[in-house]
C-alpha cells in the first residue's frame, strides 16, 4: 500500500475518495485550506474507516499555492514516509464565478497546480491523478463524448482545467518517470450511503443536484430549471450523472493502474454513459424523499448545452472500471445525507 498526498481532500469528491483509498489500505496526507471543504468532513471520514484507517489519515491545513505548505505536507507522514503519489483535487469549480473572477481561477487552478508539480519534482514524486472536467469539451460536436473529442472550453473554469492538462502533457514530455492520469468527469452527485458525508456547497449551489436536495429539506423555496425548450425528450437539459462513490472508486482504480506502470500519460472520461434530463432527476428525487419538489422553468443559461453524456468505454478497457450505482441510488443516498444534515456540516 502507498503513502499518498491528497490535495483538496476535505471537499465533496476528495472526502469520498479518502474513504475509498483508506479502505483500500493506503496512508493519506490531506492538504486543504477549507475554501471548498470542511474539517468536519475529514473527522467523519475517520469515523467511517474505523480506528485503523483513522491512524493512516494525517491532515495539514494549507494552500497548494504556498511552497512552505506543500513542503509541510510532503513531510507530514508518520516516520517520514515519502509520498509515492498525489491525487490532486484542490481547485475552484464554479463556472459562473470563473466568468466574474478569471484571475482568481487561473491563480488557484493553474498557479496552484504549477506549484504542486514543482514540489513533486523537488521531492522526486512523479505519480499524479489529476481532477479534470468534461467542461474542457465545451460545446460537444458529438454525443456521447469520447476522449478524442476536441478540447475547446468556453469559460475560464474550463480554460483553467485545459491549461493544467496541457501543462501535464508538457511535463511528461520533458523528462522521464512521470505517471499521470487526467480524469475528466461529468456530473458528480449523491453521497456516501451512510449519510455521514456528502456535498455541502458554500453559498448558493451552482449545480442542479445540491439545489434539489436543499429545496427538499426546506432550505430553499424552489428549483430553477434552466430551459424547457431544449431539443430533448422533455425539453430540459440532459446530463451524465455519476454517483460520487463510483467516481471515488474510479480514482482508486486510476491510482492502482499508475502504480503498476512505467511512464504514462492517461486521459480518461469518468461518467456513466447514460443521460438523464433535469425533470427525470427531479421525479426520481421526489420518489426518494417522498415529497414534491417545487420547480420553475426559467430561461436557458448562456454556455449551457442540450445534452452532455460521456463515452466511458476507455476507462472500462484500461482500468476495468465502470459505474455501479443507478440514478435511484444517487437520489436515495443524496437524500439520506441532506435529511441527516439539513445545514450540511454546519451545526
Amino acid at each position: 500500500m502507498a503513502q499518498l498526498l491528497i490535495t483538496g481532500g476535505a471537499g465533496f469528491i476528495g472526502s469520498h475518495t479518502c474513504v475509498v483509498l483508506l479502505e483500500a489500505g493506503h496512508s493519506l496526507v490531506v492538504l486543504d485550506n477549507y475554501s471548498n471543504g470542511s474539517p468536519e468532513a475529514l473527522q467523519r471520514v475517520a469515523s467511517l474507516v474505523g480506528p485503523d484507517g483513522a491512524r493512516r489519515l494525517c491532515v495539514v491545513e494549507g494552500d497548494i499555492r504556498n511552497p512552505s505548505d506543500l513542503e509541510r505536507a510532503f513531510h507530514a507522514a508518520p516516520a517520514g514516509a515519502p509520498v509515492e503519489a498525489v491525487v490532486h483535487f484542490a481547485g475552484l469549480k464554479a463556472v459562473g464565478d470563473s466568468v466574474n473572477d478569471p484571475l482568481t481561477y487561473w491563480d488557484v487552478n493553474v498557479g496552484g497546480s504549477r506549484s504542486l508539480l514543482a514540489a513533486m519534482q523537488r521531492q522526486g514524486c512523479r505519480t499524479l491523478v489529476f481532477s479534470s472536467s468534461a467542461t474542457v469539451y465545451g460545446f460537444p460536436t458529438q454525443v456521447p463524448i469520447a476522449e478524442t473529442a476536441p478540447v475547446h472550453p468556453i469559460n475560464p473554469y474550463g480554460h483553467s482545467k485545459a491549461a493544467v492538462e496541457q501543462l501535464l502533457a508538457d511535463l511528461a514530455a520533458s523528462e522521464a518517470g512521470w505517471r499521470i492520469a487526467r480524469l475528466r468527469y461529468f456530473n458528480p452527485v449523491g453521497a456516501h450511503p451512510s449519510g455521514a458525508i456528502g456535498e455541502d456547497p458554500l453559498g448558493t449551489p451552482n449545480n442542479l443536484f445540491p439545489f434539489i436536495t436543499q429545496v427538499a429539506v426546506g432550505r430553499r423555496p424552489v428549483v430553477s430549471v434552466f430551459g424547457g425548450d431544449w431539443p430533448t425528450q422533455d425539453g430540459t437539459g440532459v446530463r451524465d450523472y455519476i454517483h460520487v462513490m463510483d467516481l471515488a472508486e474510479g480514482h482508486g482504480a486510476a491510482l492502482e493502474h499508475l502504480l503498476t506502470q512505467g511512464d504514462t500519460l492517461l486521459t480518461l472520461n469518468l461518467g456513466s454513459g447514460q443521460g438523464h434530463s433535469v425533470l427525470e432527476v427531479l421525479r426520481c428525487f421526489e420518489t426518494a424523499c417522498g415529497r414534491s419538489i417545487p420547480h420553475q422553468i426559467v430561461a436557458q443559461r448562456p454556455g449551457d448545452t442540450a445534452i452532455t453524456v460521456a463515452d466511458p468505454s476507455r476507462a472500462q478497457q484500461v482500468l476495468g472500471w465502470r459505474t455501479q450505482r443507478s440514478l435511484r441510488q444517487i437520489c436515495e443516498d443524496g437524500w439520506a445525507w441532506q435529511r441527516a444534515n439539513p445545514q450540511g456540516y454546519r451545526p
